[in-house]
């Protein structure tokens, strides 16, 4: 057997860096057309206030969930912003709701509601079920947007790159 000349070697190696570039890219275009104007779960949310919130109620506006709980770090440390962009874009169009996981006490989450005097609303999600309809959600906190057709459009799993949600909820409340 012939030891690969330095030519060959090159184009074999094109090649598959080649095959690799065309892989990820149906990868991510892939990954991409999995969110692309896929409907939102048809939830019923239950706020603290006891109102039953639908999302059928909810279509025409650009619309935050937020999943979190009161024992995540990562979610008492993010709620100022969200409080921040909830208050920088509720009256062009934006609806948020908080959503308490299924494991948080609610006598935690209307102490935490109330001293943080949140301006949105939040719901309590004892059974899971509103999570489960977002594909099972686990880790807090994840928070997707929804844009006034009901269609989702983002995903975030963790603490959001706040600039770049606002440049989306302005694209979003523009369209």
């Amino acid at each position: 057997m012939q030891a690969p000349t330095p030519a060959r070697f090159s184009s074999r190696f094109r090649l598959a860096a080649l095959a690799a570039a065309v892989a990820f890219g149906i990868a991510v275009a892939g990954y991409f057309a999995l969110y692309a104007e896929q409907p939102a779960p048809s939830v019923t949310y239950l706020t603290l206030s006891g109102e039953k919130l639908t999302s059928e109620q909810l279509r025409g506006k650009v619309v935050m969930v937020n999943f979190w709980a009161t024992s995540c770090a990562s979610c008492v440390r993010e709620m100022p912003q969200m409080v921040e962009t909830y208050n920088k874009y509720k009256d062009k169009g934006l609806e948020f709701v908080a959503v308490a996981m299924s494991y948080d006490p609610p006598n935690y989450v209307i102490n935490f509601t109330e001293t943080r005097k949140l301006p949105f609303k939040v719901a309590l999600d004892t059974d899971g079920s509103v999570a489960q309809a977002f594909g099972d959600v686990k880790l807090t906190p994840t928070t997707f947007v929804i844009d006034k057709n009901g269609n989702l459009i983002k995903r975030y799993v963790g603490e959001p790159e706040f600039p770049a949600l606002h440049q989306l909820l302005e694209k979003a409340l523009a369209a």
